[in-house]
């Protein structure tokens, strides 16, 4: 059998063997010729494994920790690449005493949710008057700018929280500086990411809960 017909018999398991010049098929099985430059291929992938349920509520506490529904995106070693675009959209509520602090951020880490570093930090938000099940958006957009061990990635987002149940407060750009936009990053190994928080008082009124953290990949 000649690779073409290979090609289309065992396609769902994609084990090929291309002759020199031919970098695939098409559906008809006529033979894609390399062009000159080479041949790439670029794919936006939503990576899991995805929460099957919204975060728990999280209260009572000041120190900075994740809080995401479980389990979180994971991005294995080795995924991506210099030009590689990466984006985290979450969203959920806060509810808290009045002039309560909030700071919420994007973190990277281990599968285990241990924390290794910030991705970004949103700046400190001072709640209004007693916020109950209030809404907010965070969002975040980077590109990898070298992969591998001594990987870094550069980008910037959004955050807005909810001023009422139907009204919001002016969205706010994070990080806070220009140096915090580029982030080192161990891309050899595989990378977990999701949203933090810290109150600035501990309380059991002081409570943050994630409906949702996605992650998606352009590469």
């Amino acid at each position: 059998m000649n690779a073409a017909g290979a090609y289309l018999l065992d396609r769902p398991r994609r084990k090929e063997v291309l002759v020199p010049k031919i970098v695939g098929y098409d559906r008809a099985g006529q033979p894609v010729p390399q062009v000159a430059g080479g041949f790439d291929m670029y794919v936006a992938e939503a990576v899991g494994p995805f929460a099957p349920a919204v975060g728990a509520a999280f209260n009572t506490f000041t120190a900075k920790k994740g809080v995401d529904p479980l389990p979180v995106p994971v991005l294995l070693g080795g995924k991506v690449r210099p030009g590689t675009r990466l984006s985290l959209q979450a969203y959920g509520e806060y509810s808290s005493l009045t002039g309560a602090v909030l700071t919420l951020g994007f973190w990277f880490g281990t599968r285990a949710l241990a924390i290794t570093g910030d991705l970004s930090l949103a700046g400190a938000f001072t709640t209004g008057t007693t916020p109950a099940a209030w809404p907010w958006w965070m969002d975040w957009d980077g590109v990898v700018t070298a992969a591998g061990a001594a990987g870094s990635v550069t980008g910037q987002g959004r955050v807005q929280f909810g001023s009422s149940l139907t009204a919001v407060n002016a969205a706010t750009p994070h990080p806070l500086t220009l140096a915090l936009r580029t982030v080192a990053i161990d891309f050899s190994i595989e990378r977990a990411f999701g949203v933090s928080a810290t109150w600035g008082a501990s309380s059991a009124s002081n409570q943050v809960i994630v409906y949702d953290c996605r992650l998606l990949v352009m590469n």
